[in-house]
């Protein structure tokens, strides 16, 4: 990723430009989910949250929570409970439009695969939406086909998941 960009944990003050990334990503689609429901994911986990920055200005974000493994949250309502997990859910990832195809997404993944290792996660899981388990099979993420996928994930939906790098096996 270009040394332009810094990856740092999301403010307060960030909030406004990840409800606008959230919703230009995926309003179309129908799989917007509002502040609320966003703000209370960040809640839950704000050591693992983190903004894509250049310039002052945000161009990307990346929402995690401690979630048990093959499981996910439920995009109709926010969250209403914190778990204890060595399963890093990365709930949702968005870089800003103009951006994508660069592999800036790649170096934010890996830049955040490291901050999941340092706090000690033995796992990361997604649902990848939107065809975005290609991206995740170069980063070594496997699909598990039999984990239901909620319907409001959209029908091609796929839970992933893969061991954070050098975290030693259970």
């Amino acid at each position: 990723m270009s040394e332009e960009f810094t990856i740092r944990l999301l403010a307060d003050g960030d909030w406004a430009a990840v409800v606008a990334l959230e919703h230009d990503a995926y309003a179309a689609d129908g799989l917007s989910e509002g502040e609320e429901a966003l703000r209370s994911r960040g809640s839950s986990s704000p050591r693992t949250c983190f903004v894509l920055e250049r310039d002052g200005v945000v161009h990307g974000y990346l929402l995690s929570l401690p979630y048990p493994p093959l499981r996910c949250p439920d995009l109709t309502r926010p969250e209403e409970e914190a778990f204890a997990s060595e399963n890093l859910h990365v709930h949702d990832l968005v870089i800003a439009e103009e951006l994508r195809g660069k592999e800036v997404a790649l170096g934010f993944m890996r830049h955040f695969q490291r901050e999941a290792g340092a706090q000690g996660y033995r796992t990361i899981s997604m649902v990848a939406v939107r065809g975005a388990d290609i991206l995740l099979r170069l980063l070594g993420y496997r699909a598990h086909r039999e984990v239901a996928v909620p319907p409001c994930y959209g029908r091609r939906a796929v839970y992933m998941s893969t061991p954070v790098p050098g975290a030693p096996a259970h």
